[in-house]
């Protein structure tokens, strides 16, 4: 077993860890731990909520979820020789659960506390757990499904140098100065921006924390340097190349995924768990210039659920409220898809939250179909059936 760089007491949050984490980019957040080319060791995760959402059928912890806590993440690692521009290779060699904690969530967030893909049509909080056996989970509050996940790390990149840093933040906090877009002016956010409030920097203090706190950049979305992409093939036996932005690489993980679907769609769509990655890095100098790399590359793992038959929705862009017609709008379209199934789903017995959660968590496939047949760009969601007990084709 390779040795446990990064341990987690479950029963303490992040900031109380004998090796705190932290929970913002930025380069000045120190390592905890070295490694060197060609090793192989073990980081142990906390979930993404940092403990705040209980095994139980009451969703209020998913409703009154402090979001500023998110996302908890183990290191950074610092890899001796790595340098700006070169690539480090990370290989995922395994990702499993923590002994005694073999369980996880997905959730809706309500409208009022981050929302989801599908707020508008399921505004309020609600929870499924999913018990974990093996490869295999089942959960009380979607009877009659059960399947194999596909397990990876939903947040996985390299620290920002100061420089790309800078960048995140005044793009995004361009695009929060633009507010909603005319036809949804109500969007409170469009971008998380730096918020000292609830950070964790590791061992940073004092006014270096202060300032540190100040400038880091949330975990919400993916950028240049990896962060939370939640690509659920990113699994076992992956290979990932990311851009070196600062001495060291300075690798961060956490939001380790049992399952999700393509699109993660309820935003907490995951089976949510805490668990450890065992890993193996390595360093291409000069790497990004000779490959010309501007966001991380990534070669799938030959471990995931061998799923072969599949329900096949269609969607195209055009609102489902107002009829309005929408340009090769691939997000539209993938709406009206995800719609469709959750609709659909509904006369076999689901309700519409339950349906939601599923497509959320379950191995769906989905994919934009079409993008150049105007007006409609056609996307679509691949529902695998033998993931059901009963059968769900129209007859």
């Amino acid at each position: 077993m390779p040795e446990t760089l990064f341990k987690i007491d479950l029963t303490k949050p992040m900031a109380d860890q004998e090796l705190p984490g932290h929970n913002r980019w930025h380069p000045d957040i120190p390592a905890v731990v070295s490694v060197k080319p060609g090793d192989v060791f073990r980081i142990e995760c906390k979930d993404w909520t940092d403990g705040q959402i209980s095994n139980n059928d009451d969703p209020s912890d998913i409703e009154n979820v402090d979001l500023n806590i998110v996302h908890v993440l183990s290191g950074p690692i610092r890899v001796e020789g790595a340098q700006p521009g070169d690539i480090l290779v990370v290989d995922l060699l395994d990702i499993g659960a923590l002994r005694g904690d073999e369980w996880g969530f997905t959730g809706i967030f309500s409208r009022e506390n981050g929302g989801g893909f599908l707020t508008d049509h399921f505004p309020q909080a609600a929870k499924a757990c999913w018990d974990l056996e093996g490869i295999y989970t089942s959960s009380r509050h979607i009877p009659g499904v059960r399947f194999a996940g596909i397990t990876h790390p939903g947040l996985i990149g390299c620290a920002p140098s100061m420089e790309l840093l800078q960048t995140w933040n005044k793009r995004e906090r361009a695009l929060v100065a633009k507010g909603g877009p005319p036809w949804k002016p109500e969007i409170p956010d469009l971008a998380k921006l730096p918020e000292p409030n609830q950070a964790v920097l590791g061992t940073l203090s004092g006014s270096e924390f202060d300032r540190v706190a100040a400038e880091a950049a949330r975990t919400v979305p993916p950028r240049e340097h990896g962060g939370n992409c939640d690509i659920k093939n990113l699994s076992k036996g992956s290979k990932i190349y990311f851009p070196v932005y600062v001495d060291g690489a300075n690798l961060s993980m956490g939001d380790i995924h049992f399952s999700q679907g393509d699109g993660e769609i309820t935003f907490c769509g995951a089976i949510e768990m805490s668990g450890y990655i065992d890993l193996h890095v390595d360093i291409i100098k000069g790497g990004v210039e000779k490959y010309n790399m501007v966001n991380p590359i990534f070669k799938p793992g030959p471990v995931e659920p061998q799923y072969s038959e599949y329900l096949i929705f269609e969607g195209i862009s055009v609102d489902e409220f107002s009829g309005e017609q929408y340009y090769l709008d691939p997000h539209v379209s993938y709406r009206r898809a995800c719609l469709n199934a959750i609709n659909y789903l509904k006369t076999f017995g689901f309700t519409g939250e339950q349906a939601y959660l599923l497509l959320s968590c379950a191995p769906v496939e989905g994919r934009i179909s079409g993008i150049v047949d105007i007006p409609n760009a056609c996307c679509t969601l691949a529902l695998p059936t033998a993931i059901f007990d009963k059968n769900i084709l129209p007859t």
